[in-house]
């Protein structure tokens, strides 16, 4: 017997050797993992004097094997990617995920969140609408769905939160712009449909004014998620008009930037930091495509596989622990600036 006292599945997953999934699996179900594994789990169950929270676990066979899975836009690259791995996650464990998307609609967010609740889901992981969200809605089903909020946080609702640090984003490209050229403007929608927006300009004037630099807040209009257009609608205007007040953008998020992007091609503007280039375009995010724009896109990119892990594994611990955390945690993953040829 070992002298180590393991506290839960995933201190037991790692001291054993066997992967998380698989360990959650055979808890669910002894006869779904392979004889050998489940000889190995026994064997190392024996060794370190290991029992599961047996409450939480019949609490958690009174619902389904069901996860829910709600984002506010799934078109959008950065939901898909997460998604992905999530998803990928929750069927290694045993797990069926249903995934959702609210389409940017609170109505709709606020049905998904019905008919979730009916499903009886072992567990939920939420990225809210945020801004636009029913904070009423969501306060009263996460006091009745065990749920993880990831991406957009809304204080204090949920057992935890993961999610980017969106200042972490803008510090570096601001640094990052203002020592290699003229000091940026920042480029956002007048009424963003994301809330990590309004993060994101608070921490660009902040750090604005810790630099002793002059802030340019450039506001273009447009509703909804359709960025790329809004981007290149904004870009052409303010082009048109000569209004930037300055030769260095950065945009609130990636597809905002690859509609300003295309406004400058059909504009004629250069974009890039070479010779010849009449404007410097940076961003935040690294969309997938931000590497295939011309010029490639400088950006600040997500963790993504740090934010997917640790919002699953969180859940999975929520689940264990019978739906219920002894506090709420909120976990932020930092921001890796990317310099490519348009900044």
């Amino acid at each position: 017997m070992s002298d180590k006292q393991i506290r839960n599945m995933e201190q037991f997953a790692s001291v054993s050797g066997i992967s998380r999934p698989t360990v959650s699996k055979y808890f669910n179900d002894p006869s779904s993992v392979r004889k050998s594994t489940r000889d190995r789990i026994e064997e190392a169950l024996e060794q370190h004097d290991f029992r599961p929270n047996v409450y939480a676990m019949n609490q958690n066979r009174r619902l389904t094997k069901t996860i829910g899975i709600v984002v506010p836009y799934l078109a959008d690259p950065f939901f898909g990617e997460i998604v992905r791995v999530i998803e990928r996650r929750c069927i290694e464990a045993g797990f069926t995920p249903h995934l959702f998307s609210s389409h940017g609609e609170v109505k709709l967010e606020n049905d998904i969140l019905d008919g979730l609740r009916s499903l009886k889901p072992a567990g939920v992981l939420l990225a809210p609408l945020g801004r636009e969200s029913d904070k009423s809605a969501i306060e009263t089903f996460c006091k009745n769905v065990p749920t993880v909020l990831f991406d957009s946080n809304i204080d204090g609702m949920g057992e935890a939160f993961v999610g980017s640090d969106n200042h972490s984003f803008v510090l570096q490209t601001v640094e990052y712009l203002s020592r290699t050229g003229e000091p940026p403007s920042f480029f956002e929608m007048r009424n963003p449909a994301n809330p990590n927006a309004n993060k994101r300009r608070n921490a660009y004037l902040a750090m604005m004014e810790r630099l002793s630099l002059e802030p340019h807040v450039i506001k273009i209009d447009g509703e909804g998620w359709a960025f790329e257009e809004i981007g290149r609608q904004g870009g052409l205007k303010l082009l048109a008009e000569k209004g930037l007040p300055t030769d260095t953008v950065l945009c609130s998020n990636d597809r905002l930037a690859i509609g300003l992007l295309s406004a400058c091609y059909e504009a004629g503007v250069r974009v890039g930091r070479g010779e010849g280039c009449d404007l410097r375009v940076a961003s935040h995010d690294d969309h997938p495509y931000a590497q295939f724009t011309c010029p490639p896109l400088t950006t600040a990119a997500h963790d993504y596989s740090a934010v997917s892990d640790q919002s699953v594994e969180t859940v999975f611990r929520l689940i264990e622990s019978g739906g219920r955390f002894d506090g709420r945690t909120e976990t932020l993953f930092p921001a890796r600036l990317i310099m490519r040829e348009s900044a």
